[in-house]
């Protein structure tokens, strides 16, 4: 069996990010576009938001992740990475599905930034009224 047999591929996205994560059994090993997740991800809410889906599964020491990651900032990328590790973990073992579901994990995001109109200074916004 080739070393690249167990190693399972999936994206994920939120608002312009789009993670590739790559999953395999390792000892929990995650580097972020070559950098190690807690480096990448500078703040802790971006850390446990990226791997989340491994914390509700308790396999944190279990799978070894690497993830290319492009566009956004980081907290649209963490939410991509997050969509994405779950969905790897649902295609390593469908037993999984319920407890990633019951937590949300398996639905991407749908929100993102609202295009501005013309004829205003933004999305919603309108200039000032004159009446005189």
């Amino acid at each position: 069996m080739p070393a690249t047999a167990n190693i399972v591929q999936t994206s994920g996205r939120r608002k312009t990010s789009i993670a590739n994560v790559n999953l395999k059994e390792g000892t929990g090993l995650a580097k972020v576009n070559g950098a190690p997740l807690d480096d990448y991800f500078v703040t802790q809410g971006q850390r446990s938001e990226a791997i989340k889906p491994l914390l509700v599964t308790e396999m944190q020491k279990r799978f070894d992740i690497q993830v290319r990651t492009t566009g956004g900032g980081l907290t649209g990328q963490a939410g991509a990475t997050s969509l994405a590790i779950a969905r790897a973990l649902v295609e390593y073992d469908s037993e999984l599905r319920a407890t990633l579901k019951a937590e949300g994990l398996l639905t991407r995001d749908p929100r993102a930034k609202e295009r501005k109109k013309s004829g205003q200074p933004g999305a919603r916004k309108r200039f000032q009224f004159s009446k005189r």
